[in-house]
């Protein structure tokens, strides 16, 4: 949907997250000329950029930038949802197909030249080894002195305990304007490193140090007999209301179910059609009411009175608007299509608005046959009510005695793997407490609060009419905006519409054009879905813990989310005794989740949003922290996998083959179950 694209208009300080995105590796991906994409196709294509300017164009048009863009020592990789149109628009600008990340319903510039100055300082930030299946990796962050000089090139040199060595470079890591250090994505060893030394272009050398393992955790063994895997496929909201039906007739005992106390729009839009030809003259006639509410199905028309001197009149009679267009005295018809949009909107303000179709304002306003208004939803089996969105309540003990934790997933609507996580990590609980001594002991010890899914309208329309759907359905687009060509980028980003941090108090991260996918909404919690989060923690102060799942891209996070661009100023920092318990619980989780099938999150994708992803105003794990004191972690299910055959780093996009999301349902509610036991170790 070129003109969908198009539309969209990323605030202009996200040009400033150019150098927070640099996300660099040791090797190029091999590009693959080969692939293509049809006309009339949309994809998430991983592309080989000409540079840095390609993709700060691409940002500043609102491109629908899926993941952190990974940069090289030499080239860009940024994975893009694109139309075929898109696809062939970028490769003709030099951009190179690299892979084409697949889908559920698909599977059915220069290094710069060395500028010597005085010796710097360097010092590892990070540096940590791990083995996954077999492979050994290393990843290192180094800092300099001289953190003013774009041009310093950094490599890191290991060596193993029989002696090999070898050496990868780092690149410069820069975010909202401000010097962050040198890094790369994991690096393939042959063994286990015992040293590591950093040098750099201008003659400085840091200590040599022994790289830590990482994450150096790992959860209690799985007990014979312990029952898991009860997710067998994709889940669509209808999917999960009658699985969470289920769970409460099947363990009485143990679970309540919740309905929140926002319901949602609906799977609804208004009713709309196209009066004319947009590309030729058009106004777009659109309906005040949903189309579920028997707006479908009404007829709109032009007529030509066959009068001269005649005036422009509108009727609404038998769910048929007729517009009688004006005529001069020679009997010709002489309205606009503004002319006819203005009368439409005076005569029936309370049940249609029209606008010109954009390039048609002020055209003659052609005779057009009688077209059916429609609201275009292809989900003819889905409910079309307000939503009831629902949490399971789980434990032995549920009178907010016990301390709370609450798990929460789909605030964004593409992201179809993120409920079998959460409803995985549900059935785990209930189904081993009979017996499994060590479950039993946590859920009499632990309260827990599951959201399988925030935003269900969205969902809903990413299983049925648009796959890459972020958002959730309400439109407060206005005028031009709302032309149908845009209907797959209306809808708020739910986790840009919490209140603290947001965009609306000078954070970055979130858009006021209600046609980008960061759109924050009218106002602080403007929508039912951050409103049912908020209110589900507000009503149970017992919760003291959440997590927020997301795909995809493999990382562990959590607060501050976001910063204002001048000085890179983020929200308070935790207290070094909070930052370590973050730090500390975050590596008990990550290595839960290494060890169902040996998934590691890297150490750099590990830490605070705003210094491993980017600024995201107005998030929910904000909102959380800051305002109800919980402790808030985010996931984003779905780590890059290594293609040993290609030596490269693979995305998995949002709605992987069902077998890769029914891997990382496995592993990330292994997570959560190790969430449970750190708070059972906390206590109230």
């Amino acid at each position: 949907m070129p003109s969908r694209r198009s539309s969209v208009v990323i605030a202009a300080v996200a040009v400033l997250l150019t150098g927070a995105l640099a996300h660099p590796g040791a090797a190029n991906a091999a590009p693959n000329p080969d692939l293509t994409l049809a006309d009339g196709q949309t994809a998430l294509v991983r592309f080989q950029l000409t540079g840095e300017q390609q993709f700060t164009e691409l940002l500043e048009s609102g491109a629908d930038i899926a993941a952190r863009p990974r940069t090289t020592a030499n080239a860009v990789l940024a994975d893009l949802v694109v139309t075929g149109a898109e696809f062939a628009a970028l490769t003709a600008k030099g951009a190179t197909p690299v892979q084409i990340i697949p889908t559920g319903s698909a599977a059915a510039g220069q290094r710069p030249s060395k500028q010597r100055v005085a010796a710097d300082t360097l010092q590892f930030l990070q540096a940590y080894w791990w083995a996954s299946k077999g492979t050994t990796f290393l990843q290192t962050q180094v800092a300099t002195t001289a953190s003013d000089d774009p041009n310093v090139e950094i490599t890191v040199t290991w060596t193993t305990a029989d002696g090999a060595t070898g050496s990868f470079p780092l690149v410069r890591f820069v975010d909202s304007g401000e010097y962050q250090y040198h890094w790369a994505l994991p690096q393939k060893l042959p063994a286990q490193p015992v040293s590591v030394v950093a040098t750099s272009s201008l003659g400085g050398r840091s200590r040599s140090i022994a790289p830590g393992v990482w994450p150096g955790a790992t959860p209690p063994p799985t007990p014979s007999g312990y029952q898991q895997d009860f997710i067998d496929a994709y889940m669509t909201p209808q999917d999960i209301t009658a699985r969470v039906k289920r769970l409460k007739r099947q363990y009485p005992a143990l679970v309540d179910v919740l309905d929140l106390p926002n319901k949602t729009q609906g799977y609804r839009r208004t009713a709309v059609a196209y009066l004319g030809d947009p590309n030729v003259a058009a106004v777009v006639v659109d309906t005040v009411k949903f189309g579920a509410e028997n707006q479908n199905g009404i007829q709109a028309r032009t007529v030509d009175p066959g009068q001269a001197n005649r005036p422009l009149t509108v009727t609404y009679r038998d769910r048929v608007l007729t517009v009688s267009l004006a005529t001069d005295n020679a009997g010709k018809t002489i309205s606009t299509t503004t002319e006819v949009a203005a009368a439409i909107n005076a005569s029936f303000p309370d049940r249609f608005r029209a606008f010109a179709e954009s390039g048609s304002e002020g055209l003659p306003m052609p005779v057009v046959a009688p077209v059916r208004l429609d609201d275009g939803l292809k989900g003819a089996e889905v409910p079309t009510r307000p939503w009831t969105v629902q949490a399971l309540r789980i434990g032995k003990v549920r009178d907010g005695s016990k301390v709370g934790v609450m798990a929460y997933s789909q605030e964004h609507a593409r992201e179809w793997a993120t409920p079998l996580v959460t409803m995985e990590f549900a059935e785990r609980l209930l189904a081993n407490y009979a017996t499994d001594a060590a479950t039993r002991e946590l859920l009499d010890s632990v309260d827990v609060f599951i959201i399988p899914t925030v935003n269900p309208d969205g969902a809903n329309y990413a299983f049925n009419d648009f796959n890459f759907q972020r958002k959730n359905l309400s439109n407060h687009c206005t005028g031009a905006a709302r032309d149908p060509r845009n209907r797959d980028a209306w809808g708020v980003d739910v986790n840009r519409n919490y209140a603290v941090g947001s965009l609306f108090d000078g954070y970055v991260g979130a858009s006021t054009n209600c046609l980008s996918g960061t759109y924050a909404g009218t106002a602080e919690l403007s929508e039912p879905e951050s409103r049912n989060v908020v209110a589900l923690a507000e009503s149970h102060p017992n919760i003291k813990y959440s997590l927020n799942v997301h795909s995809y891209g493999g990382y562990f996070m959590w607060s501050p989310g976001a910063y204002k661009a001048a000085g890179r100023v983020t929200l308070p920092r935790p207290s070094i005794d909070e930052a370590k318990y973050f730090q500390d619980s975050a590596r008990r989780i990550v290595g839960a989740i290494a060890a169902e099938r040996g998934t590691v999150t890297w150490p750099s994708y590990t830490g605070p949003v705003a210094d491993v992803l980017y600024s995201a105003a107005g998030n929910s794990a904000d909102h959380l922290y800051y305002d109800l004191g919980i402790t808030a972690w985010n996931f984003e299910v779905g780590n890059d996998i290594w293609n040993d055959a290609t030596e490269q780093w693979e995305g998995v996009g949002f709605q992987p083959p069902y077998d890769e999301a029914h891997g990382e349902s496995q592993e990330y509610a292994a997570g959560l179950v190790e969430l449970v036991r750190i708070a059972r170790d906390k206590g109230l």
